[in-house]
């Protein structure tokens, strides 16, 4: 257990972590604060399926992102910040959920003023990311919520698994530049969960990191799980993803859409990505 540290009312409480989770609050959290905070697109999405709508001060800028979040339509009308921590001061928040990635800056200053925090780690399993959505439902005081969501999640990998004994398909994720996620990813759980299997070994890929073209067309999968360019004019990032040698070797590899937004989070951004991926299968199995 790390040093004492002062909280909120001034008075000696310890942060603690537990399952990734550490908290700077003084005691128990309240049954169900208001005015809650996400610095964390991943934490947006559980905030806002978990929480009662008026619990919810903001999310992050990138809610409102079609490329970058699955709230993008849902959160039109929810406040967002850009994380400096003068935006999240002003919105007098009750609890403000973090992770490791969460600016050092803002999170330096909610400490020096004693504002509540959560502090979460980045789920690299599904068992993680759902035990994560239970410790923010507790945190809110909407564990019936946060339960419900752990359901959906559940019947959406139950409906997308492929038949017991199934052969599985050889694929990669492709994102801009070729960025693709490796085993030991989240993104490698739910391609297994699906009916793939992830080859991105076999290209010299770690956990992340990118993917050459050429070693695409030297060595196809089965299945290109590919990212779609941004809309308007394509940065030399996305150029890749359509590049005419992709075209040339369909007859060896073919392509289905896989969202940039679906890459990065678990919670209820599951639901999602078990859905894009099993309807990838199946277009493949038509096509066979």
């Amino acid at each position: 257990m790390a040093e004492p540290a002062r909280s909120v009312s001034g008075r000696l409480t310890r942060r603690t972590a537990v399952g990734g989770l550490v908290l700077g609050l003084a005691g128990a959290a309240p049954a169900r604060p208001q005015r809650v905070v996400s610095l964390n697109p991943c934490l947006d999405v559980i905030l806002f399926h978990v929480a009662e709508r008026r619990q919810i001060a903001a999310l992050t800028h990138y809610a409102r992102d079609a490329q970058a979040s699955t709230l993008a339509q849902a959160a039109r009308d929810i406040p967002i910040t850009y994380e400096t921590a003068e935006e999240v001061v002003a919105l007098r928040p009750g609890l403000v959920l973090m992770s490791e990635h969460s600016a050092p800056a803002t999170r330096q200053a909610l400490a020096r003023l004693r504002i509540p925090t959560a502090m979460f780690d980045v789920p690299q399993t599904v068992a993680a990311s759902l035990a994560q959505i239970r410790q923010v439902a507790r945190l809110l005081g909407q564990t019936v919520r946060g339960e419900a969501v752990v359901a959906r999640i559940e019947a959406a990998l139950v409906a997308a698994a492929p038949p017991p004994g199934a052969p599985k398909l050889t694929a990669i994720v492709y994102q801009p530049n070729g960025f693709a996620a490796g085993a030991g990813t989240l993104t490698d759980e739910m391609l297994r969960r699906t009916g793939f299997e992830n080859v991105a070994a076999r290209y010299g890929l770690g956990r992340w990191g990118n993917i050459g073209l050429e070693q695409i067309i030297a060595d196809p999968p089965q299945v290109l799980l590919a990212g779609q360019p941004a809309p308007g004019a394509p940065t030399w990032a996305d150029r890749v993803l359509s590049h005419p040698a992709l075209t040339r070797i369909s007859d060896k590899m073919q392509r289905e859409a896989f969202p940039q937004r679906l890459l990065y989070c678990g919670g209820p951004v599951l639901i999602e990505t078990a859905a894009a991926l099993a309807a990838a299968r199946r277009n493949v199995l038509r096509a066979a």
